[in-house]
């Protein structure tokens, strides 16, 4: 029980300002709130998962490095996305191949790869012997934290225009794919 209330305060706090939360705040201005809280719980199920397993085991499946340079450049590439918008007339529609659901769960789970609270996540697991409590502890962490942003991101969607959300959208977006990229090159 020690591991889930460690993972679930620690994550939390963790989460507050950081780029995934800014990435469900930025969802939550385009798609409907219980959409985009289920893609954030559905990636953070998943890759809360595999930190799990990664902490447990103590082993990289990936090097560190590599998976950065895929979150930089895919945040870059929802930047450049979100510039260009979608066709919503008034209703949601799929985002290209995928609908928002399955688009937000996408772009959470690469943007969690390697972020600090997925690292926090796999110091937990290897700390703790409890991965259940570790698991269940960081991913409802992450879903109070983005439900908070969530939250704002409504507020902000009825209060600001659409274009201002749009080029703050993709500013977020961009200029965290920049800064990570930047990160790992340098």
């Amino acid at each position: 029980m020690a591991g889930f209330w460690a993972s679930l305060f620690f994550i939390t706090a963790a989460e507050m300002g950081d780029k995934t939360q800014l990435v469900a705040l930025s969802f939550a201005t385009k798609y409907k709130p219980w959409k985009v809280i289920t893609g954030v719980f559905l990636a953070t199920l998943v890759v809360h998962l595999l930190s799990v397993a990664i902490g447990r085991e103590t082993s990289a499946l990936i090097p560190m490095r590599y998976i950065k340079i895929l979150v930089g450049l895919s945040f870059i590439a929802f930047g450049l996305w979100t510039l260009r918008g979608d066709k919503l007339d008034g209703a949601e529609t799929a985002s290209g191949r995928f609908g928002p659901m399955l688009t937000v769960a996408l772009a959470f789970f690469l943007a969690e790869l390697g972020d600090k609270t997925q690292l926090a996540t796999i110091s937990l697991a290897a700390q703790y012997g409890s991965w259940v409590g570790v698991w269940l502890g960081s991913t409802l962490g992450m879903v109070i934290a983005d439900g908070l942003a969530i939250a704002v991101g409504i507020v902000a969607g009825k209060k600001l225009p659409e274009r201002v959300i749009k080029l703050v959208s993709a500013a977020i977006f961009i200029g965290f794919g920049i800064y990570t990229l930047v990160e790992v090159l340098a």
